[in-house]
């Protein structure tokens, strides 16, 4: 495949800004676009930066968008306090919305979405996130992209140095001892985040069997070389 053009959003959360900080770093990606409400704070001559209010219409954007051939998806909103209405709106909704306009403009484009472990494919659980989830994968992979792959992480273990600005990194240093502790009994529940976003970028590059990636097939793919 040819070197990685590559649109990303989320990339002031903490997931977003560890796949832009790889992404910015490897050698097949030759450009990123990142789509944000707010600017994502780096400066790179592979990156270009939009400043976009509503991400469930980026039709306006369609000029901008177009020669890309791959996404990296990762915004997202915690279910805790929503409605499902909400929620559904916020991550069903908005996705799908952004997602098939890409869809339409780069069909030849690798789509990577993160999901969450535990998702519900089957739609009908009674965990109102997880099949809000579970829908959003489901529709994503009827879109007419070349692939898609729903990236399903449990317990991420950020690096450093990233911008300390997420609340995230500020209680890392509480929590080094628990992710140790998981890697050794629950090995299957955590991911480091250099991982996750290897695993993205190695999905576009070389792709992968399976549609939904658990934790050991992200940690398998992390590790796929050229």
């Amino acid at each position: 495949m040819s070197k990685l053009k590559v649109i990303l959003t989320g990339a002031t959360g903490m997931i977003g800004e560890g796949v832009l900080y790889e992404c910015l770093h490897h050698p097949e990606v030759e450009k990123v676009l990142v789509i944000s409400r707010t600017s994502c704070g780096y400066s790179n001559p592979k990156l270009t930066e939009i400043i976009h209010s509503d991400f469930s219409d980026i039709s306006s954007l369609s000029d901008r968008l177009i020669g890309y051939n791959a996404c990296y998806f990762c915004l997202g909103v915690t279910a805790l306090g929503k409605s499902e209405v909400d929620y559904t709106r916020l991550t069903y909704t908005l996705t799908l919305n952004f997602a098939a306009t890409l869809a339409t403009l780069n069909p030849d484009m690798v789509f990577c979405y993160i999901s969450g472990a535990g998702t519900d494919s089957s739609e009908k659980g009674r965990t109102m996130w997880a099949r809000v989830k579970g829908k959003t994968e489901n529709d994503l992979m009827r879109l007419p992209f070349r692939k898609v792959y729903n990236f399903r992480p449990g317990g991420i273990e950020p690096f450093l140095p990233l911008k300390p600005t997420q609340t995230y990194y500020k209680t890392y240093k509480y929590l080094k001892v628990l992710f140790s502790l998981m890697k050794v009994i629950a090995p299957g529940l955590v991911i480091t985040l250099k991982d996750l976003a290897a695993a993205m970028i190695n999905a576009s590059l070389f792709g992968d069997p399976t549609n939904i990636l658990e934790v050991k097939d992200m940690k398998a793919l992390a590790k796929a070389k050229l």
